[in-house]
């Protein structure tokens, strides 16, 4: 028999496998717009760099880089995902120029021409002078492909200075400090610039780069430039300046149409960065084998971690898309921390522990179960280094603090789901002991809120400590009180896990403080208690429905009906104060329902993470079947697959993993075990939990979309029959388990069992 029909039989016995590919199902232009935020651009799971276009529109920041209209200002490595405050990074950067070049380093801008196009792996946009810009990203390198006019003379500038601007007016705007630039005899380049500040209030930070072009270019020349004299030519090959007025760079003139150009970066030197571009983009790697790696490595590291019999695209494109953009950071960092050496894992470009711990963290851990080991190890390790904990961390600094230490709930939460391999917990305790116990220094002070520390820990502890309340000689009094609550009930659940008995009692009395704060005589549309802000005089008044505020106010980025539900580990107690059960119900109808307040919208905001747990709290009063209308509701209005598919700011992905959990069936309470439910979208859904591990989550008699047919009839845990509306870790999470929900177009009594626990009550 010949070769080729053997090989013709084998092929037929046994058809090649090919791997699944969900990345079709990722919109990355989803939320980009309307306060979104969301990074468009290139990038590894926690990938170092983030290498995408950054638009200039004088009065509207580029928070990501990414706007839908204004100018290319640069094509950059390193951004941020869904960030609000003020734009970060937008370093190391080209712009691809066509034609007689002068004075490279004005501060050039070039329209946009057409549409940018985007998917996993892949950016392409192309500028008014008609070049084509591709892009694509490993974890520590870019490539960029340009596609110059015919006939055309093509440039490549680098404009070392380049940063993305901010135009608040709030101080928060990143400036560049300095910097140089060498361009080698084999023509590729390394260099360094020194940036500051950004919405973290950053002091001084380095990047290194090292770049190389595929192409030979027919010249190329370094450049200083000042704001006011444009640019000069440098012969040397060699540019270098100390002061943020004298710019440098280099521009790169080729006479091929196609330019391939590769950039590597570090936070330790340039050394470190050419390495990374030669170990992950070698010299003749071709664009497209890039591209497919990248698809290759969020399929399998992220995007098959959930899978579902569904078929519907819209949904399918918001299970897809929720996934990826809440993994782009935190930034994995580990080998590239430039302020102290250690053997343990590095994360940084934390935006915001005040964000995130509300559901954000607990999916990471479901999902991600070694990346999240390795994230509270590096929370712990920074600690050892500078002290505290971040709240929120980027360019390698603390900062901001919004409201409490909620790195403690973090840790709490990973702690009492089981979280051990290399963690050292006895370190992780001592952390929390410095956010409870420890007044951070308030150096520099926050111009915004200059009355204790933003940088870290908790400013307002005077108060905490001595009075067991906050007065307003600190900014966000009250929400700060109710966040400091829950972060002492994060050091009971360890220090009792650790067996630290008398530390136990002291932290879970502090952690009921909270309660300091609630007047019971202040009214709102007819109910009566709330959280206020208090002085050693007693309470203050307050207007519950238009009190929410920002950096100088009592409550930060909400009102105090929101806030007044914050003690969830107090839940049995807070509804006690708030008239019972039946009161309850109706004070979050009022919140929930349009309307209901004597306005055309609701109380409820969903562009901000207080309101995240709102629609959930029914299950403390009974009435599950409410968590699912009222959640479903919020789900269903406020996100979809367009450009406008968030309520607000991402924040690192929070918008999108409040989402995943809607279409999971189940909201977790951080700090503790519990998990309510609610009701699941699709037919069917498995989570891949790692080791060999999967929780299916099965929903039956319901439409397969969420749309209909969403109240639970009956469900069965792990095939027993369940009348509680809520769960633990254990139960499902810990050795995988199944969900097996019967669902039906109307609310039925079938959770009959015991509410869920509250542990400080």
């Amino acid at each position: 028999m010949h070769s080729l029909s053997v090989l013709l039989i084998l092929t037929i016995l046994q058809p090649v496998v090919r791997a699944a590919d969900w990345t079709p199902h990722v919109n990355l232009f989803m939320g980009t717009q309307n306060g979104g935020n969301n990074f468009p651009g290139v990038a590894r799971p926690f990938g170092m760099v983030k290498l995408g276009p950054d638009l200039l529109r004088p009065g509207s920041d580029a928070y990501s880089g990414y706007l839908p209209n204004g100018a290319f200002s640069g094509f950059s490595m390193m951004h941020e995902q869904g960030t609000g405050g003020a734009p970060k990074y937008g370093t190391v950067s080209q712009l691809p120029l066509v034609g007689n070049v002068t004075d490279p380093l004005s501060g050039k801008t070039i329209d946009r021409a057409g549409i940018d196009e985007a998917s996993v792996g892949y950016y392409k946009a192309q500028t008014s002078e008609g070049a084509v810009v591709e892009l694509s990203a490993t974890a520590h390198a870019g490539i960029y492909r340009y596609t110059f006019p015919k006939g055309s003379t093509g440039h490549v500038l680098v404009d070392v200075s380049h940063v993305l601007p901010s135009f608040r007016g709030q101080g928060l705007g990143q400036r560049y400090k300095g910097g140089d630039f060498a361009i080698f005899a084999d023509g590729h380049y390394e260099g360094h610039g020194i940036y500051d500040n950004g919405w973290n209030r950053s002091p001084d930070w380095t990047i290194y780069f090292c770049g190389h072009f595929e192409n030979d270019p027919a010249s190329n020349v370094t450049y200083i430039g000042t704001d006011a004299e444009g640019s000069v030519k440098q012969d040397s090959g060699y540019a270098s300046s100390s002061s943020s007025s004298t710019r440098v760079g280099g521009l790169f003139t080729f006479q091929e149409r196609v330019v391939t150009s590769r950039v590597g970066i570090s936070w330790i030197s340039t050394d470190r960065a050419c390495q990374n571009v030669q170990d992950e983009i070698p010299h003749g790697t071709k664009f497209a084998s890039v591209v497919e790696e990248t698809k290759e490595e969020w399929n399998s590291v992220v995007l098959s971690k959930i899978t579902t019999s569904n078929t519907t695209q819209k949904n399918l494109e918001l299970l897809y898309t929720s996934l990826y953009f809440m993994h782009l950071i935190p930034t994995n960092q580990t080998g590239e921390n430039p302020s102290w050496s250690s053997s343990e894992p590095y994360y940084q470009d934390i935006f915001t522990f005040w964000d995130l711990f509300r559901c954000s963290t607990a999916l990471m851990q479901v999902l991600q179960p070694q990346a999240y080991e390795e994230q509270i190890r590096s929370l712990i390790d920074i600690w050892r280094h500078e002290g505290f904990m971040p709240d929120a961390r980027s360019s390698n600094y603390n900062g901001r603090t919004q409201g409490g230490s909620n790195a403690d709930n973090i840790l709490a939460d990973a702690y009492v789901k089981g979280v051990r391999g290399a963690v050292n917990w006895e370190d992780g305790y001592r952390a929390m002991m410095a956010d409870a116990e420890t007044v951070p220094p308030n150096n520099p002070a926050d111009p915004m809120a200059p009355d204790s520390s933003t940088k870290e820990g908790r400013g307002a502890l005077p108060d905490w400590l001595n009075l067991g309340y906050i007065t307003p000689r600190f900014t966000r009094a009250v929400s700060r009180a109710v966040e400091y609550a829950a972060n002492d009930f994060g050091l009971y659940q360890v220090a009792s896990g650790l067996d630290k008995h008398a530390d136990a009692k002291k932290y879970l009395n502090r952690s009921r403080n909270w309660r300091n704060h609630w007047n019971p005589k202040q009214t709102s549309l007819g109910f009566s208690g709330f959280v206020v802000p208090r002085d050693s005089s007693g309470f203050l008044e307050t207007d519950p429905l238009n009190d929410a505020g920002y950096w100088g106010s009592p409550y930060y980025e909400a009102n105090s009906w929101a806030y007044s539900w914050a003690g969830v580990h107090d839940m049995k107690q807070l509804i006690k104060m708030m008239g019972g059960a039946h009161t309850a119900v109706k004070r979050l109808d009022t919140m929930l329902n349009e309307g209901a307040s004597g306005s055309s919208g609701t109380i409820f905001d969903p562009t901000n993470e207080p309101m995240f747990n709102i629609p959930y709290l029914y299950n403390y009063a009974g009435r599950q079947d409410l968590s699912v209308s009222q959640s479903r509701k919020v789900a269903k209005k406020y996100y979809n697959t367009g450009v406008t598919g968030l309520p607000g700011n991402s924040d690192a992905g929070a918008m999108q993993t409040w989402l995943l959990w809607n279409m999971i069936g189940l909201y977790p309470i951080t700090g503790q075990t519990t998990f309510l439910i609610h009701s699941p979208w699709f037919e069917s859904l498995t989570i891949d939990l790692g080791n060999g591990k999967e929780l299916h989550v099965t929903g039956h008699g319901g439409d397969g979309h969420g749309d209909s047919k969403i109240y639970v009839q009956s469900l069965k845990v792990n095939g027993r029959e369940w009348r509680k509306n809520w769960l633990t870790w254990s139960d499902i999470f810990e050795k995988g388990g199944t969900l097996e929900f019967e669902l039906g177009d109307a609310p039925s009594d079938w959770f009959t069992g015991e509410l869920p626990p509250s542990p400080a009550s």
